[in-house]
């Protein structure tokens, strides 16, 4: 990631919290600029499980064939893409 890339924050979070993740990670042997690493990928999969969570939500009530097939047909559509794309 280059520095144009990226930004800055500023948090604020517990000691305890603090001194939690900065031991958990100096017992792996990480160093200082891991825990930006370490809050990016919590927060891409915090995001994530929200994002599944609020599709199961929308689609409690969707036969499981009409959402397989929603999935084969998007499936079938990249795939024809990308062979396109490639050839």
């Amino acid at each position: 990631m280059s520095e144009s890339e990226t930004v800055r924050w500023t948090l604020t979070v517990s000691k305890e919290t603090d001194i939690a993740l900065r031991t958990f990670l100096a017992q792996r042997g990480l160093k200082k600029g891991d825990l930006s690493r370490f809050v990016e990928d919590a927060v891409r999969w915090q995001v994530f499980q929200r994002t599944v969570q609020d599709a199961r939500a929308r689609n409690a009530g969707v036969p499981a064939k009409e959402i397989n097939a929603a999935v084969e047909d998007a499936l079938a559509s990249v795939r024809t893409e990308r062979f396109r794309a490639a050839g």
